[in-house]
């Protein structure tokens, strides 16, 4: 293989577990030969620096952590003939975990020096990008309480978080405008889905695809709190919940956000703007290096 890398791991992200996957993913690549550095960064604007240089190098970017920098390393290469590769080390992996790539540091690696890319669709948030989903509502405080839960691990953040934001949550109202047609909803949630799953396996848009030049939007409306969480929740692990009379689809290209009250979207993990804001899509806009067929 011809195929150059630099891996891109921040040494602080994940409480150290993005470093720790280093190793593995070193030694896989020095037994399979592999022309490859690894690249410490200190922020996600470093790490688009990095990766931006990197691929005007000629050299393949890998993220080596969770979805927040695959989604960050989107934005610095989206557009371009470079590809990115994945070696999954963050929470939730939820964008690795729907292409396929391997879990472990050794056989992601590996997956990087020898797979296939595949050209898939970019989301941006006021100019921010993100590969998975991008929520506002309910989500921005389970996401915010994850983000700031010290002691917690792994998956079990997601749970902490929701359980905890449900207990203070009240319902609002969204205004929503997709490829210019308005619809308002009341009730817990708006997601705007590039990809099927997000917070650790929920599979909040089963129906989504990754490439096909569009983004499915979900209405999460009112329903008691008991009901969201001996009910909904088991369901959005599973992806039936779109049966739910509380849950309305569409699919669009430009969609605009509106609350009555303040609300920051997030998507990847990551805080990306305040509400009001405008969620866009960039068909087949990364190349992602994948399992071959």
């Amino acid at each position: 293989m011809s195929r150059r890398l630099a891996l891109l791991v921040n040494p602080a992200a994940a409480g150290g577990k993005a470093l720790a996957a280093v190793e593995p993913a070193r030694a896989e690549l020095q037994r399979l030969g592999a022309d490859f550095r690894v690249v410490e960064t200190s922020s996600g604007e470093h790490a688009k620096h990095e990766a931006k240089g990197a691929a005007e190098k000629g050299e393949t970017p890998v993220a080596i952590g969770g979805d927040g920098l695959v989604g960050t390393l989107a934005g610095a290469i989206a557009g371009s003939e470079a590809e990115l590769a994945i070696v999954p080390a963050g929470r939730g992996n939820d964008y690795a975990r729907v292409l396929g790539i391997p879990t472990g540091p050794a056989e992601a690696a590996r997956l990087a020096h020898e797979g296939e890319s595949k050209r898939f669709d970019v989301g941006d948030v006021d100019g921010k990008s993100f590969v998975g989903i991008a929520s506002v509502g309910f989500d921005s405080d389970a996401n915010r309480i994850a983000n700031e839960a010290k002691l917690v691990r792994g998956n079990l953040v997601y749970a902490y978080a929701a359980l905890k934001a449900l207990a203070k949550w009240k319902p609002a109202h969204f205004e929503v405008t997709i490829d210019g047609e308005r619809h308002e909803n009341t009730g817990f949630t708006v997601g705007v889905c590039n990809s099927k799953a997000y917070g650790g396996g929920m599979k909040a848009a089963p129906q989504a695809v990754l490439d096909d030049g569009e983004l499915d939007v979900m209405f999460c409306g009112e329903m008691t709190k008991w009901h969201f969480l001996h009910t909904f929740l088991p369901k959005l692990f599973k992806g039936t919940h779109l049966e739910e009379p509380s849950i309305t689809t569409f699919k669009g290209k430009t969609i605009e956000v509106r609350a009555d009250r303040p609300f920051v979207m997030y998507a990847d993990g990551d805080p990306l703007a305040e509400l009001p804001a405008t969620v866009r899509v960039s068909p087949r806009a990364l190349r992602v290096i994948v399992p071959k067929g």
